[in-house]
C-alpha cells in the first residue's frame, strides 16, 4: 500500500509531560505524547489491516523488554495491524540491516526501528526511502540525523529527564555537594544528550564540585567496581551520585554499602529509568531520586501510524511525557507495568 508523506523539514523539540517538565506551544495530543503543529489527528479513520514490520534492538535490558513488549500489544490484529517481528541481536547490527531490508522486500506498510547503534543505517533507510516505506525510528536516532530517511522519531527525553535529576539534586543539596557521575557507553547518544541535560543546570552552580565521571557499563557489576574505586580514590567523601541509569544506580548502591555508608543517607544517588527494581530501592530508601524514561510508547507508535495511513503528517520528533520519583508507595509501585 503506498502512503502518501509530507515531511516537515524543521525538527520541532516538544516539550514532555507536565508531572517532569510543562509543555510549551500550541499542541495536538497523542495518546500523551505532545505534537506541535501537526495534523497528527485528522486523518481519515483508517479501516485497512496494516502491515508493520518491526526490528527491535535485541540488548535485553528492562528498558528494552518493556519497550518492546509494549510495541508488540500495540500492533495486534484486533487492533487492525499484522505485525511482522524480528528480533535484534544484541550487538549484532547486521542482523538488524538483513531484518530490515527483508522487512522492505517484503513490502510492509510502515516499519518500526529501534536499534542501540546509531550509524551505519543510511543504506537501508535509503532503500526504504525508495520504496516509498514510511520508518518510525523508536527510541533512538540515526548518526549524521538525515530527517529525509524517516518519518518521525518516537521517544522519551535523555535531556530533559537529565535536567530533572539536576533541578532534584539542588533543591536536596542548596549548599552544594560533592558528586560522581556513572555513564553509560562512551560516545552514545543517550550518554551525550544525559550530559547535555545535567551539565545545561550544574553550569551555574560551582558550589557542587564533581569528583569525575566513569563509564559504568550500563551494567550493576561495572557500576559497583567504578564506585568502589571512586569512594576509596576520595575517602567516601562524596554525598550525590548521578547514575544514567537504573542498573548502574543499584550497582552504586551496593558499592557504597559495601564501603560502610548508608545509601540514600551518607550518599545520595539519583538514576534515570524508572524501572521496578530501581523503583523498589527507592521504596526502600536505597535510591533518593528517580527520573522515569517513559518506554511505554506503544500507543502513540500505534497511532502515528493510523495518522501515517490516512495521508495526515507528523513531525519528525514525537517525545513521549515521563514522570519523576522522590518518593513511592507499594500500592504504586505495584501498579505500574514497567
Amino acid at each position: 500500500m503506498s502512503i502518501t508523506k509530507h515531511m516537515a523539514h524543521a525538527v520541532t523539540v516538544i516539550a514532555v509531560g507536565v508531572s517532569m517538565f510543562g509543555l510549551a506551544g500550541c499542541s495536538t495530543a497523542i495518546k500523551g505524547a505532545s505534537v506541535v503543529n501537526t495534523a497528527a489527528t485528522n486523518g481519515p479513520k483508517v479501516t485497512e489491516i496494516v502491515t508493520v514490520g518491526y526490528v527491535s534492538n535485541g540488548t535485553g535490558d528492562a528498558w528494552s523488554v518493556a519497550n518492546d513488549a509494549d510495541i508488540r500489544k500495540s500492533f495486534t490484529k484486533a487492533s487492525g495491524f499484522e505485525l511482522k517481528y524480528s528480533p535484534g541481536v544484541a550487538s549484532d547490527q547486521k542482523s538488524q540491516i538483513d531484518a530490515f531490508g527483508a522487512l522492505v522486500d517484503d513490502s510492509v506498510d510502515v516499519i518500526l526501528l529501534s536499534t542501540p547503534d546509531a550509524t551505519g543505517w543510511e543504506s537501508a533507510l535509503q532503500r526504504a526511502k525508495d520504496a516509498e516505506i514510511p520508518v518510525i525510528l523508536i527510541d533512538g536516532g540515526i548518526e549524521p540525523d538525515d530527517t529525509s530517511l524517516y518519518t518521525t522519531r518516537i521517544t522519551a527525553s535523555n535531556d530533559e529527564a537529565a535536567k530533572a535529576v539536576a533541578n532534584w539534586s539542588l533543591s536536596t543539596f542548596p549548599d552544594g555537594v560533592k558528586y560522581f557521575v556513572l555513564e553509560g557507553t562512551s560516545g552514545v547518544d543517550t550518554v551525550t544528550a544525559r550530559n547535555a541535560g545535567w551539565d545545561s543546570v550544574m553550569a551555574e552552580h560551582p558550589e557542587f564540585v564533581k569528583l569525575g565521571a566513569q563509564a559504568g557499563g550500563s551494567s550493576a557489576e561495572a557500576a559497583t567496581a567504578a564506585t568502589a574505586a571512586m569512594l576509596a580514590a576520595n575517602a567516601n567523601d562524596v554525598q550525590l551520585i548521578f547514575a544514567q541509569d537504573d542498573e548502574m544506580g543499584l550497582g552504586a548502591a551496593q558499592a557504597v554499602a559495601d564501603a560502610g555508608l548508608t545509601p540514600g543517607v551518607n550518599v545520595k544517588i539519583a538514576t534515570i529509568g524508572g524501572s521496578k527494581a530501581a523503583l523498589q530501592a527507592l521504596l526502600e530508601g536505597r535510591l533518593s531520586f528517580v527520573a522515569e524514561f517513559n518506554p511505554l510508547l506503544g500507543a502513540t507508535v500505534a497511532e502515528v501510524v493510523n495518522t501515517l495511513q490516512g495521508g495526515a503528517t507528523v513531525d519528525p520528533l514525537i517525545v513521549v511525557p515521563s514522570h519523576t520519583f522522590a518518593s513511592i508507595t507499594q500500592e504504586e509501585l505495584d501498579a505500574r507495568p514497567y
